[in-house]
């Protein structure tokens, strides 16, 4: 199934891609997406971690919801739907809500990628990754936004006009743990309104800058 992409990378790099072992946190609207840029393009070893299920209100930007899966949890969803793909891919499905009380054994991976909500889970992905000498990218504030151009990869202590990324700024330094980290990251301010409105063009954008940051440092590293 890799035939094209021979076509652009070296066998090394597709490999690396093979050999790899990701860890994704967050498969809504951000993470759908950078799971299916991941499993199309050469990653084999994936493990995802969300609590949620599929809900009417996931239609209108999450890549895998359907009328179909309404009330089915994410992960297990994803997981059937990688295998449907690539019958030789391993998805490590963990329905949990990510907290202090996860039991995760961050030293399997390779690469952390952040797509949750929660600052709090954010931080101890950011924790766990600088106690491991882990690789990791998070995911900033991508409700409210609507133009996919103004989206960039940084890293925190250079974010700006984003009220999610200024919060865990604050509980990162006061944690003492390094702001240094890749994320991405609109330059759009907020629109204002009462909810956290999503459009699905950015939100699958920001997902497929994550997934792409992610194959192009494994490819060089």
């Amino acid at each position: 199934m890799y035939e094209r992409l021979y076509d652009i990378f070296s066998e090394d790099s597709i490999n690396k891609l093979h050999k790899a072992n990701i860890l994704l946190a967050g498969v809504g609207g951000v993470g759908s997406f950078c799971f299916e840029a991941l499993i199309r393009s050469g990653i084999q070893n994936i493990t995802i971690i969300d609590f949620d299920v599929y809900e009417e209100s996931n239609l209108n930007r999450q890549l895998h919801s359907n009328k179909n899966n309404i009330g089915k949890k994410k992960v297990s969803v994803l997981k059937e739907y990688a295998l449907n793909i690539n019958p030789d891919i391993k998805v490590n499905a963990i329905d949990d809500y990510l907290n202090e009380d996860s039991n995760i054994d961050i030293t399997a991976y390779d690469y952390i990628i952040d797509a949750v909500d929660s600052i709090n889970a954010k931080c101890l992905l950011i924790k766990l990754a600088s106690e491991n000498n882990k690789k990791i990218i998070s995911s900033m504030g991508i409700a409210k936004r609507l133009e996919p151009s103004m989206l960039m990869v940084t890293t925190l202590d250079k974010t700006y006009s984003d009220p999610l990324a200024k919060k865990l700024r604050y509980e990162v330094k006061k944690r003492g743990l390094s702001d240094k980290i890749k994320v991405v990251f609109s330059k759009e301010a907020p629109v204002k309104c009462e909810k956290l409105g999503s459009y699905m063009i950015a939100t699958a954008y920001a997902g497929l800058l994550l997934a792409d940051t992610v194959i192009k440092d494994i490819i060089h590293e």
